[in-house]
């Protein structure tokens, strides 16, 4: 099949840089590069008229959707299901679906009780049964990370869980890591930290409280 090819970089799409996603993710730069090449940019991409990312070298940079497709990705891998599997579920659900990002969708992400594909999709795929089941269990926690817009697309991501305050939205300050409702990049606050400045005169001066800023600070110190 092929997608229309069109700006990756629409509004609300954010724009990411490799060792972004390498940060937010905590992934090894080095391996982000190569999968980008490898995968989304070559096995992913459809010739002339699909591309998941522009520029090259430093300044190359993708879209939210990618960034969540990453994971789904890692994550299948670092649980031993191969590379090859993988590439036939992204491009079954890709054609079935009729987008190019399928692992950044919620019905791809959380659908099933005990398989993982059904109807046609599993029709499709040959009803690869631990496949269904590896990708149910492995990314379905991963999803209580993530909001989802009516179309079932990735809107949403909170890398360190619901419960604490880092948010990535592409809808805001370019989808890079921002604090709870506000528009304060952790970024700032972890570099005033460095600095040297207290937890409580950081907090006063943005107006956050003491768990933003921790979350802030930690969400940084991980991935350093």
């Amino acid at each position: 099949m092929t997608f229309d090819k069109k700006n990756i970089f629409d509004i609300g799409t954010g724009i990411y840089t490799i060792p972004d996603i390498a940060s937010i993710l905590r992934l090894p730069t080095a391996k982000v590069r190569r999968w980008m090449k490898e995968y989304w940019n070559e096995k992913f991409a459809q010739g002339e008229h699909t591309t998941f990312s522009q520029g090259s070298g430093k300044g190359q940079v993708t879209n939210f959707y990618t960034l969540i497709e990453f994971y789904t990705f890692y994550q299948l891998r670092l649980n031993g299901v191969s590379s090859f599997k993988i590439n036939k579920a992204h491009d079954v659900l890709a054609e079935v679906y009729k987008t190019k990002y399928p692992f950044a969708k919620s019905n791809i992400l959380t659908d099933g009780k005990n398989i993982f594909f059904s109807g046609e999709v599993g029709e499709i795929i040959e009803a690869d049964k631990t496949l269904q089941i590896n990708i149910k269990e492995i990314l379905e926690p991963f999803c209580k990370s993530i909001d989802f817009d009516v179309n079932s697309l990735a809107t949403r991501f909170y890398p360190l869980g619901k419960n604490h305050e880092i948010i990535i939205d592409p809808h805001r300050q370019f989808g890079q890591p921002i604090i709870g409702d506000t528009n304060i990049l952790t970024e700032t606050v972890f570099d005033l930290y460095r600095a040297g400045e207290p937890l409580k005169v950081i907090a006063n001066i943005f107006e956050l409280t003491s768990k933003q800023v921790k979350d802030a600070i930690d969400f940084h110190r991980n991935a350093a």
